[in-house]
C-alpha cells in the first residue's frame, strides 16, 4: 500500500468517493450481510431505540409564555463607565477635583495610594425621547433610540477583575468552566433552524476578546450547546461549498448511509451523551452547506440598511457589519447571538475621555441601526437585545504612571440596558449613590440579571438544570434569584 493509500480518510473524502456511484451501495451491501449475517439491514439497525441520552438542537417546549424568541448580546468588554455614559451624577461633576469624602479604601481595585480625587463626567449629558432618558452626548445615534431603551442603572457584580467579572456576566460563576447563559440558553430551548447554529459568536477582526472562547462555552453541558464563532473576516464559515462536484441525489445517498452508520454506533454506546452531540454538530456542518451561504451574504441588504448600520465606514464597518450580521441570523431563526469587541477597549485606567469617546464612535450607530432595523420589521418584539460589560468605573481617578486621567474597576454598580422581547421601553430603572459608586435603590445581581433574561424567553431559571454527578446545577447558582418584574412590559 503506497503512502497516498495508507492515509486515514477525512469524511468530505468519504462524501467525494461517493461520486463513483456504486461505493456506498457496495458498502451498504458489505455491513448487511457480513456483519449481520444477511438477516438484517442498516436501517433496521439504526432504528433500534437509544436507551441513553440524546441531545440535540430541536426546539423544546418553555416552561411558560415567552416574550422572546432569540437574543442579541451587544458585549462591551471592558467595563463602560456608567456615570459618564448613562447615569449623570450632579454632586460629583460639582466635587470635580476634591478628594472623596467617603472611605477611599472601597473605592477601587487598586492601592490607595494610587486613588486620585474626585472626577466628574467627562461628556455633556441631555434627556432624550418622550421618556426624558439621560443619555450622554458620546451616544447621539443610541439617545434616538431612548424609548425602546430600558436602563438597569443598579447592576453589580462580585468581583473586581477582569477575568472573574467575565466569568460572571457570561456563566453566572466566578471561575472557568462553566455554562454560559447562551449556552443555557440553547439547551433548553434549542433552535428554529436546523440549518444554522443555534448559538454565534462574532468577534472583532482586531483580535478575541479578554478570555476568549471561555466567553461561549459549553462547559459541563453537552459541547453541541457551546457557541459557535465565526470568522471576523473573510468567509465567516470556511468549506461551505463541496470539494467536488456530483449529483444531488449521490450526496443525499451519502449522508442517509452515514446517517445510518452513525446511528449504529451511537445505539452500540447508549450511555454516552457527548458522542451523539458530536454526531449532531457534524450533521449541522454538512446542513450548513445548502443555507449559510444565504444568510451571510449582506450583498442582499439594501443601500439604505447598510447605511443604517454604518457599513462601509472607516469607524463603524466592523461592528456595523457583526450588528447586521447578527439581525441576518436571528431573523433565520438562530436562538442567540454574542457580538464582541477585541480585548477590552472599555478598560478606560488612562485619558477615558478620549478612550471611551473612541470606543462609542465605533458601536453606537451600528447599535442604533440595529435597533431601529429590528422595530421597523417587527422582529424587536420578540428579540432581545442586551448592551453592557461586566462592571463599571470608579468615581474617582485612577493614577497610571504620572497622571490620573482614567477610573478604575468597580463591581458594585454598572449601567446595563435591554430593549425589545418585553421589557418596557423608555424606563430607568434602580439608582447610584451621588457618586455613582455604589446601589442603593433596586439592586440588580447578576444572578437576577439572569434569571430575567431567562424568564423572557420562556425559561424559569429553577427548572432549567442539567444533573451533573447527581447535583442539579443551574445558571443562576443556589442561592435563589429574582425576576426584575419591574421592567417587563
Amino acid at each position: 500500500m503506497n503512502d497516498h493509500q495508507s492515509k486515514r480518510n477525512t469524511r468530505r473524502d468519504f462524501f467525494a468517493r461517493t461520486g463513483d456511484g456504486l461505493l456506498g451501495a457496495a458498502l451498504a451491501h458489505l455491513l448487511c450481510h457480513e456483519f449481520f449475517g444477511g438477516t438484517s439491514s442498516l436501517a433496521e439497525e439504526a432504528q433500534t431505540p437509544d436507551m441513553g441520552s440524546t441531545f440535540d438542537l430541536k426546539p423544546k417546549p418553555v416552561h411558560h409564555q415567552a416574550k422572546a424568541k432569540s437574543v442579541i448580546q451587544l458585549f462591551m468588554n471592558g467595563g463602560p463607565s456608567q456615570m459618564d455614559l448613562f447615569d449623570p451624577k450632579p454632586v460629583l461633576n460639582r466635587m470635580d477635583g476634591r478628594p472623596y469624602p467617603g472611605n477611599v479604601e472601597e473605592i477601587g481595585n487598586q492601592s490607595t495610594a494610587d486613588i486620585g480625587v474626585i472626577m466628574g463626567g467627562r461628556y455633556g449629558f441631555a434627556r432624550h425621547g418622550q421618556s426624558g432618558m439621560w443619555m450622554a452626548d458620546t451616544l447621539p445615534h443610541t439617545a434616538q433610540m431612548a424609548d425602546d431603551l430600558c436602563l438597569i442603572n443598579s447592576m453589580w457584580t462580585d468581583h473586581p477583575n477582569h477575568d472573574n467579572a467575565l466569568y460572571k456576566i457570561h456563566s453566572g460563576r466566578l471561575f472557568m468552566g462553566y455554562p454560559t447563559l447562551g449556552a443555557w440558553t440553547v439547551y433548553g430551548l434549542g433552535s428554529e433552524n436546523q440549518n444554522l447554529p443555534a448559538y454565534v459568536v462574532l468577534n472583532d477582526p482586531l483580535g478575541m476578546p479578554k478570555n476568549g472562547a471561555r466567553n461561549w462555552t459549553a462547559g459541563f453541558l453537552p459541547p453541541i450547546f457551546q457557541g459557535t464563532r465565526f470568522r471576523p473576516t473573510g468567509s465567516p464559515i470556511l468549506n461551505l461549498k463541496q470539494q467536488f462536484e456530483q449529483p444531488s441525489p449521490v450526496t443525499e445517498s451519502a449522508r442517509g448511509l452515514l446517517t445510518q452508520l452513525d446511528e449504529i454506533h451511537r445505539n452500540g454506546r447508549p450511555h454516552y451523551p457527548e458522542l451523539g452531540a458530536r454526531i449532531e454538530s457534524y450533521r449541522l456542518a454538512a446542513r450548513m452547506q445548502l443555507s449559510a451561504g444565504e444568510a451571510l451574504d449582506l450583498s442582499r441588504e439594501s443601500s439604505d440598511t447598510l447605511s443604517m448600520y454604518g457599513v462601509g465606514e472607516p469607524a463603524t464597518d466592523s461592528f456595523g457589519r457583526r450588528c447586521l450580521l447578527a439581525r441576518r441570523l436571528v431573523e433565520r431563526g438562530v436562538r442567540f447571538v454574542q457580538i464582541f469587541l477585541e480585548e477590552q477597549p472599555w478598560d478606560s485606567h488612562v485619558d477615558l475621555a478620549s478612550n471611551h469617546r473612541a470606543a462609542c464612535e465605533r458601536t453606537d450607530k451600528p447599535v442604533a441601526g440595529l435597533l431601529r432595523d429590528l422595530k421597523r420589521s417587527g422582529m424587536l418584539d420578540t428579540t432581545l437585545v442586551i448592551w453592557g460589560g461586566e462592571f463599571g468605573r470608579t468615581p474617582t481617578s485612577q493614577k497610571s504612571g504620572d497622571v490620573y486621567t482614567g477610573r478604575d474597576h468597580n463591581m458594585q454598580a454598572f449601567t446595563s440596558w435591554m430593549a425589545g422581547g418585553g421589557v418596557k421601553g423608555g424606563a430607568s430603572y434602580g439608582a447610584t449613590d451621588d457618586f455613582g459608586h455604589k446601589v442603593v435603590e433596586n439592586p440588580v445581581s447578576v444572578h437576577d440579571f439572569h434569571a430575567t433574561i431567562l424568564h423572557l424567553l420562556g425559561l424559569h431559571h429553577q427548572k432549567l438544570f442539567f444533573t451533573r454527578s447527581g447535583l442539579e446545577e443551574r445558571l443562576t447558582g443556589v442561592e435563589p434569584p429574582r425576576v426584575v418584574s419591574e421592567i417587563l412590559s
